[in-house]
């Protein structure tokens, strides 16, 4: 394998810590400052190590047998040539997500290197808490992928196809989640839907029962890298929901928040269900409520 070593500039603000700070899983650990990552090149196995300099720069090590294509897998998870300046002008106008955004300063998601992880992750995280989701998918991903060093390797559709529902239900995941995992990864091939439109995607995948719009928002967000559909539903857009409206919300709800934010639906949304009102009882503050009511 070959080893290359290489800085990403990335597009301000980011901050690799702040980023990588609930993103570990089989597949990645953040420690002391560190990113590492096995992540497949093509269809060979590789390993990065990234970190922060003071500077804002990411240092990045690669081991791979084609360390051109790591690096651009890697440049995906990372994200880090994203353009935030038109959401943060956004969110400069918008009372309800601007003290939040703030205090995540350099945040966007880090996404997971196929669709068919994507996958696992949506249909795990259904209506359970997210460390109980994650123990899930971790589970599956020891099962199904080669380690590589001292992580394993992303899922890919193969790999997981090979688990039957009563195998999947056997490691924690719910029965009927277990039969709607099995069928869309019989009905379609996960890594296309990346040549496909978010609308187009979502259509695909809540055609299968028990796959519905938050399911689309987690596949488009960490397996498409796209932030133009949201988390439709989620528990924590439901609770901010009802304090907002005084009453309790439901799933058009949380979607008619979303509209409002346009392309930038989906990282709103990461934004709101870290909203303090997303996860307690309480009044928002008149201006903010208003401001939702009025969008």
């Amino acid at each position: 394998m070959a080893v290359l070593e290489t800085i990403l500039r990335p597009a301000p603000p980011y901050s690799l810590a702040v980023c990588a700070r609930m993103a570990g899983d089989a597949t990645r650990v953040f420690s002391q400052g560190v990113l590492h990552m096995a992540l497949w090149a093509g269809e060979r196995p590789a390993s990065a190590k990234v970190w922060q300099t003071a500077d804002g720069r990411l240092q990045v090590r690669l081991t791979a047998d084609e360390p051109e294509q790591a690096l651009d897998e890697l440049r995906f998870t990372l994200a880090s040539d994203v353009d935030l300046q038109p959401f943060l002008r956004l969110v400069r106008k918008d009372r309800l997500l601007r003290d939040v955004v703030q205090r995540n300063t350099g945040y966007r998601p880090l996404r997971v290197t196929t669709v068919s992880h994507a996958l696992l992750r949506a249909v795990a995280g259904q209506l359970i808490q997210w460390r109980a989701a994650r123990l899930i998918e971790d589970r599956v991903i020891r099962l199904v992928s080669p380690r590589h060093g001292e992580r394993w390797l992303p899922p890919t559709a193969s790999a997981l196809r090979t688990l039957p529902p009563a195998r999947l239900t056997s490691v924690g995941l719910a029965p009927r989640r277990s039969v709607a995992l099995t069928k869309v990864l019989t009905e379609l091939d996960p890594e296309r839907l990346r040549g496909e439109a978010t609308p187009d995607v979502a259509i695909r995948l809540e055609r299968i029962r028990n796959l519905g719009p938050w399911s689309t928002g987690v596949v488009a967000l960490y397996g498409l890298g796209r932030y133009d559909h949201g988390l439709v539903g989620d528990l924590g857009l439901l609770r901010l929901c009802s304090v907002v409206l005084g009453r309790p919300a439901e799933v058009e709800d949380t979607r008619e928040l979303l509209e409002r934010y346009g392309q930038w639906a989906g990282l709103a949304s990461l934004h709101l269900v870290g909203h303090p009102y997303a996860s307690r009882r309480g009044q928002l503050p008149q201006a903010a409520g208003a401001a939702v009511r009025t969008a």
